[in-house]
């Protein structure tokens, strides 16, 4: 599907912009939708298409927390340019100005309004909830992250919006924008995925099904399935690996990008030498089925 349809309830500063919108997910459709209902903002998109206002990016963002469009699937061109920043409030949302007038009122009131944060993206939990999620600090995923069924974010999980698991996963390090883990897959604590919006780094990082990134290990090349990265070690595209067989003996060594998208690796350091090696993976990364009953 390219074409959808939303009707939307948001929020407009006082010059009478839109700073952020709402769809229930009961008012998305990729079918043609009755727009009559003046309590709605219409908004229609195209995945093809980049957003060109803040509904129509907003309308993105929750097709791929609903899981209605998968990461990289829909056009998200200049959505930083878009969104402007926000204030994140206990009482709702607000322009950095609007919310300072909010703030002197509600002092002289005697309250006083928590601030979540400052930022151009909410929390996903502030708009989309999944029955079959788990997420122990909902402030660490942004609106557009795509959560698979069964997925368990932990207190440290970071995932960003276009990114995200596409089946069970467990989350206790970070999933960067644009990169998708698969089903059984494991990002260990202090664990990082190398994004695409710094760094000019316009390659996709990828890692397959029953995976496993180590504690405060790094990832800068996309992987296939059953592969694991020792903890600790940090993969990047240029890093020479030593290729070792079944056997144990070397047989070549390439830089890391040259092993970009292959299934059953095992990258460690030798604690000797210092180098990186790739070895089979005779391995299979089981996740703890009982973790994941988020139903």
């Amino acid at each position: 599907m390219s074409n959808w349809t939303g009707l939307g309830i948001g929020t407009k500063n006082s010059d009478g912009d839109w700073i952020e919108m709402f769809f229930a997910e009961e008012n998305i459709s990729a079918e043609s939708m009755d727009s009559s209902d003046s309590a709605y903002e219409f908004v229609s998109v195209n995945d093809d298409m980049a957003p060109t206002s803040v509904p129509e990016a907003y309308l993105k963002l929750h097709l791929l927390s609903y899981r209605l469009v998968k990461p990289n699937e829909t056009n998200l061109d200049g959505i930083f340019g878009i969104l402007q920043n926000v204030v994140w409030t206990s009482e709702g949302p607000f322009s950095i100005l609007d919310f300072k007038k909010a703030q002197l009122e509600s002092r002289k009131n005697g309250k006083q309004i928590l601030v979540h944060s400052v930022d151009k993206f909410p929390r996903m939990s502030d708009y989309v909830t999944l029955s079959d999620v788990r997420i122990a600090d909902t402030n660490r995923v942004r609106l557009g992250a795509y959560l698979g069924a069964g997925s368990t974010i932990m207190h440290e999980g970071f995932v960003n919006f276009n990114a995200g698991s596409l089946g069970e996963a467990m989350i206790e390090g970070r999933i960067s924008q644009g990169v998708v883990i698969g089903d059984k897959t494991d990002i260990g604590g202090g664990a990082s995925t190398m994004g695409t919006l710094s760094g000019g780094n316009n390659v996709r990082i990828s890692l397959g099904k029953n995976c496993l990134l180590g504690a405060n290990s790094g990832l800068g090349i996309p992987l296939g399935d059953r592969c694991t990265i020792e903890a600790g070690l940090y993969l990047t595209a240029s890093s020479k690996v030593e290729v070792i067989n079944e056997e144990g003996n070397m047989i070549e060594i390439v830089k890391a990008s040259e092993l970009s998208s292959k299934s059953d690796l095992l990258f460690i350091r030798n604690s000797l030498t210092g180098s990186i090696q790739c070895r089979p993976n005779k391995k299979v990364i089981e996740l703890n089925k009982e973790l994941h009953l988020n139903e």
